[in-house]
C-alpha cells in the first residue's frame, strides 16, 4: 500500500473522528495540532485507525507512536507483511 492511499485514508478517520473536515495529516502531525485530541480521543483514534487498516496495534506500538508518520510506517510495514 503506498503512503499516498495511507494518508488519503487517515485523513478520512481523524476527519470522523475529530468530526471535522478539514483536517489534514502529515508525517509530522501530532496531538498538539490537533483540537480536542486528548488522551481519551487517543483511545478512539487508534480503533478507527485498526478498523480502517484491518490492524491491530501492539500495545508497545502505541505507547512509542511520536506522529503520524510512525503511525503511517507501522501500517505500511503490516500490509507488506
Amino acid at each position: 500500500m503506498d503512503s499516498k492511499v495511507i494518508y488519503q485514508r487517515l485523513n478520512k478517520v481523524f476527519q470522523d473522528v475529530f468530526d471535522d473536515d478539514s483536517i489534514v495529516v502529515n508525517p509530522k502531525t501530532t496531538a498538539d495540532d490537533i483540537d480536542d485530541w486528548d488522551s481519551l480521543e487517543h483511545i478512539t483514534l487508534i480503533n478507527a485507525v485498526e478498523r480502517e487498516f484491518k490492524m491491530k496495534f501492539k500495545m508497545g506500538e502505541i505507547s512509542s507512536m511520536k506522529n503520524v508518520g510512525e503511525m503511517a510506517q507501522i501500517i505500511a510495514a503490516r500490509a507488506k507483511a
